[in-house]
């Protein structure tokens, strides 16, 4: 084997191993965005506000805390936009009302339903399977991109074999990190 296709190998490699974390950290971020029963400041981060026109994240406009671990306190740093705050919110349907004192607004994080939490724990299913999918479009990629190295370098059966072996080992670990992350998520959104 060439110089030349061990390193496009090791490339391959890099490349693939970098989407697939990239997915799975997209999948943790999907996942900070469902609610479970404790109060989570992620779940604004879907929430755009539209501010002088531009539409801009809510995190950037506000101090988030949690209060009491079931409580949102959403204080903006300019106290004219309150009303936009309330409506985004609104309109982001995360599932909970906003109460607006004036000065800051709360979102109590009520207790999940039995049926809200399967609704919940679903979704958690779904999202992993769409992580697992894209697992899978990044090994059909780099099983594509084998067999171009192997066509430019005439690379020998047993050293593609091998590498195809190789791609198969990353996508069942991380198809692993997916189901574990998922099983996680389902745990949390399913206890009371």
């Amino acid at each position: 084997m060439s110089e030349l296709s061990s390193e496009a190998l090791e490339e391959l490699f890099l490349f693939g191993e970098e989407k697939m974390e990239k997915a799975i950290a997209q999948l943790k971020r999907e996942f900070g965005t469902i609610r479970s029963g404790r109060a989570n400041p992620m779940i604004l981060d879907r929430v755009i506000v539209e501010y002088y026109g531009a539409p801009t994240p809510l995190r950037q406009m506000a101090q988030v805390s949690v209060q009491e671990g079931t409580t949102l306190v959403i204080s903006p740093y300019d106290k004219t936009v309150l009303k936009e705050i309330e409506k985004a919110i609104i309109k982001a349907e995360i599932g909970i009302t906003p109460n607006s004192d004036g000065i800051c607004i709360r979102l109590p994080f009520p207790p999940l339903t039995e049926e809200r939490r399967k609704e919940l724990a679903k979704e958690v299913k779904k999202i992993g399977e769409d992580a697992k999918v894209a697992i899978r479009n990044i090994r059909r990629d780099m099983s594509d991109d084998l067999k171009k190295i192997e066509k430019d370098e005439k690379l020998p059966e047993d050293v593609v074999k091998d590498n195809q072996d190789e791609i198969q080992k990353l996508t069942d670990k991380y198809v692993g990190i997916i189901e574990s992350l998922v099983s996680e998520k389902e745990k949390e959104v399913m206890t009371v």
